[in-house]
């Protein structure tokens, strides 16, 4: 596939997600806000959540993204999560199926460098745990819009770069 298609398709399906975010296509209909505690106890099909890591998989080997990108929103719109309950979800099941197996790979074929990869690794901890008490502290709403304009900076970022 053309890269520069692949990398406009990107930046399509992140504009997509973003207005979605931003409730363009719902702008008539009102939406409650869900408690965190309901969504937790949400009742879904177990092959439902497989299939958002399969498409979650899909996404990532496409466009070599995709993890909290394609989950987050799935787990909002699909299975109704508060984003906060989304964003933590999608943390922990990206973590070690997703960083790990490339850790040994790229470890046995000679391309790691544990000293510099441990201190980027002190930087991501402090700013996890930053990022992480600012956005429990967020209200949902606010949370969400964040996100949004994250996914706007990319999309824009990715259709410019590849006109």
């Amino acid at each position: 596939m053309n890269e520069s298609l692949l990398a406009k398709l990107y930046a399509v399906i992140l504009l997509y997600i973003a207005m979605n975010y931003f409730d363009i296509f719902t702008y008539f209909r009102k939406k409650k806000d869900q408690n965190p505690v309901e969504i937790l106890t949400v009742s879904k099909p177990l092959w439902m959540y497989l299939l958002v890591g399969i498409g979650a998989g899909i996404f990532a080997g496409l466009f070599g993204k995709g993890g909290g990108i394609v989950i987050v929103p799935l787990l909002i719109g699909v299975f109704h999560y508060d984003p906060k309950a989304a964003a933590a979800t999608s943390l922990a099941a990206l973590q070690l199926p997703v960083g790990l197996p490339s850790v040994v790979i790229y470890a046995n074929n000679g391309h790691l460098n544990i000293i510099f990869a441990g201190l980027i690794a002190l930087g991501i901890l402090a700013g996890t745990l930053l990022g992480s008490k600012l956005g429990v502290k967020l209200p949902s709403a606010i949370f969400k819009k964040v996100f949004a304009v994250f996914l706007l900076f990319v999309a824009v970022y990715m259709f410019t770069k590849h006109i």
